[in-house]
C-alpha cells in the first residue's frame, strides 16, 4: 500500500477525497495548503452530517490557493505562508490561522530509527544546497555518536509547486545559515540547488518511503502516521529536540498574535530548550468586502464550529489545535473586518 494510501486509510478517509481536485461537492468552496487538508476534510465530513453543509475543499498547494481566492474562485484560500499585512491591504483580504504544526525532516536509511538521526540547521541546508553529499560526512558524524551512517549519496527530495510548507522550512534554512538566505532565500518556490522535486506533501513523503539513502521534508501529520523517520533537531537554545505537539506548542507560547496585522506571524527558530525550530501555522484567507454574502456567512459558520468542536479530530491526526484565547481573538476580527457589499458585518 502507498504512504498516500496508508495515511488516508489511518485516519479513516478514502483516497480520493484528497487527490488535486476531488473534494466534497457543497457549498462552500475551499483551495490551497495540502497541510491542512486531511483535517479539513475530516471536519468537512463531520460538519456536513451535522449541519447539511459541504465543503469543497481542493488541496492543491498554498500558492494556488493564493491565487484561486485572489482570483475570486473559491470562498477562502489556504495557505500556510501568511501573507504579510501590506500584501493583505492591497489584496482587499483578511487571514486567519487555524492549526499549528511543523515541518519534519523525513529520511531513509537503514538502520536508522525515527528519532534517532540529529541534524543541525546549517548542516540541514548545507545538505539541500548539496555541500553535504555523502550521509557519514564529517559534520553529520559529530552529532551522532554510536550511529553507523552510510557512505552513500544523500539523494534530496523536495516541494516544486507553490507550497507553504516549503515556506516555513526554507525560511527556517535561511534563518540558520546566511549562505543559504544569500544563494536561495526564503519562498513558496525557490530555485533547489539539487535534488529531485514533488507536488505535496504526500508525493515528497512517499518519494522519502520508496528512496534508500533520501532526505526530504514534510509535514508532522504527515511524517507520524506513516510512521516515516523523522530526525531530531537542533533548536535555537542548542537543544536537540523532537518534533512532538509539545515542542510545537513551545514554539508558538512566544507568538504575539495581532489581528491587526492579519495575525501574520513566523514560527520558526524560536527560543526555548522545548521549541522545535521548524514550527508554522496554516491559515485562511477571505475578502474583508464580500460579494456573496451568503457564501461568506455559511464559511464563518464552518469556520466557527471547527474551531469550538474539531479540536479532538485535530488532535487525533496530529495537528496542534490553537489556545481558547486566540479563538476569540479570530472570532472578533471576523465581527469587525468581514462584512457584505453594504458595509455590514457578517460575523454576530
Amino acid at each position: 500500500m502507498s504512504i498516500l494510501n496508508r495515511l488516508f486509510v489511518s485516519i479513516g478517509l478514502p483516497a480520493a477525497l484528497l487527490s488535486a481536485g476531488a473534494a466534497f461537492a457543497g457549498d462552500i468552496t475551499g483551495a490551497g495548503a495540502t497541510f491542512p487538508a486531511p483535517i479539513y476534510t475530516k471536519w468537512a465530513e463531520t460538519y456536513k452530517t451535522q449541519s447539511g453543509t459541504g465543503l469543497n475543499y481542493q488541496s492543491i498547494g498554498s500558492g494556488g490557493g493564493i491565487k484561486q481566492i485572489q482570483a475570486k474562485i473559491v470562498d477562502f484560500g489556504a495557505s500556510d505562508a501568511p501573507l504579510n499585512p501590506n500584501e493583505l491591504a492591497h489584496a482587499g483580504l483578511t487571514q486567519f490561522p487555524t492549526l499549528i504544526g511543523g515541518v519534519v525532516p523525513v529520511v531513509n536509511i537503514d538502520g536508522i530509527a525515527p528519532g534517532q538521526l540529529k541534524l543541525d540547521g546549517k548542516v540541514l541546508a548545507d545538505i539541500f544546497q548539496g555541500k553535504i553529499t555523502k550521509w557519514n560526512d564529517k559534520r553529520i558524524v559529530a552529532d551522532n555518536a554510536g550511529l553507523t551512517l552510510p557512505d552513500e549519496t544523500i539523494n534530496v527530495m523536495y516541494r516544486y509547486d507553490g507550497s507553504g510548507t516549503t515556506f516555513i522550512f526554507t525560511t527556517y534554512l535561511s534563518q540558520v545559515s546566511p549562505d543559504w538566505q544569500n544563494s536561495v532565500g526564503a519562498g513558496k518556490a525557490v530555485k533547489w540547488p539539487v535534488g529531485t522535486g514533488g507536488m505535496g506533501n504526500a508525493v515528497v513523503a512517499s518519494y522519502v518511503d520508496r528512496i534508500k539513502n533520501s532526505i526530504g521534508y514534510v509535514e508532522y501529520a504527515y511524517a507520524l502516521p506513516n510512521k516515516m523517520t523523522f530526525t531530531q533537531m537542533k533548536n535555537r537554545d542548542g537543544q536537540f529536540v523532537s518534533p512532538t505537539d509539545n515542542s510545537f506548542k513551545a514554539a508558538a507560547a512566544n507568538a504575539q498574535w495581532d489581528a491587526d496585522k492579519g495575525f501574520f506571524e513566523i514560527l520558526t527558530n524560536e527560543p526555548g530548550k522545548d521549541s522545535w525550530p521548524i514550527t508554522g501555522a496554516t491559515f485562511i484567507l477571505i475578502y474583508k468586502s464580500q460579494d456573496k454574502s451568503a457564501n461568506a456567512a455559511e464559511m464563518l459558520k464552518f469556520f466557527d464550529w471547527a474551531l469550538t468542536n474539531g479540536d479532538k479530530m485535530a488532535s487525533d491526526l496530529y495537528y496542534v489545535p490553537l489556545p481558547d484565547n486566540l479563538k476569540a481573538m479570530i472570532h472578533a476580527s471576523w465581527k469587525a473586518q468581514v462584512k457584505d457589499a453594504s458595509g455590514k458585518t457578517l460575523w454576530n
